[in-house]
């Protein structure tokens, strides 16, 4: 039997500088912005650059670590999973979003 897992890894700059909040019980939680590019070359041989925005979400000591170490404009490397949120809005539209959780980071 085949396990499945939801693991991604993302290589990519910070677009924000982290929020970070500490919880009731101590716990930190830290959330941010990260952006990933890709390049191709188009059909007229002009090398084009694709930039991709994701939300990050950490929690404990990996939330720390993002607040100690995490600037606007610093490289990284993310492991972590998707998760998908579900809501409804004010008016009743039903709404959806997905964030990376964060469980380890390595600054370059």
């Amino acid at each position: 039997m085949t396990t499945m897992r939801n693991s991604v890894q993302l290589i990519g700059n910070a677009g924000s500088d982290p929020e970070v909040k500490t919880l009731a019980n101590e716990n930190k939680m830290a959330r941010f912005t990260i952006a990933t590019n890709e390049y191709y070359t188009n059909q007229k041989g002009e090398r084009v650059e694709e930039t991709q925005w994701h939300r990050i979400l950490a929690w404990g000591k990996t939330a720390e670590i993002i607040e100690k170490e995490v600037k606007k404009g610093k490289r990284m490397i993310l492991n972590g999973k998707l998760v998908t949120n579900n809501w409804e809005d004010k008016d009743g539209n039903k709404r959806q979003s997905v964030e990376v959780v964060v469980n380890e980071i390595s600054m370059m």
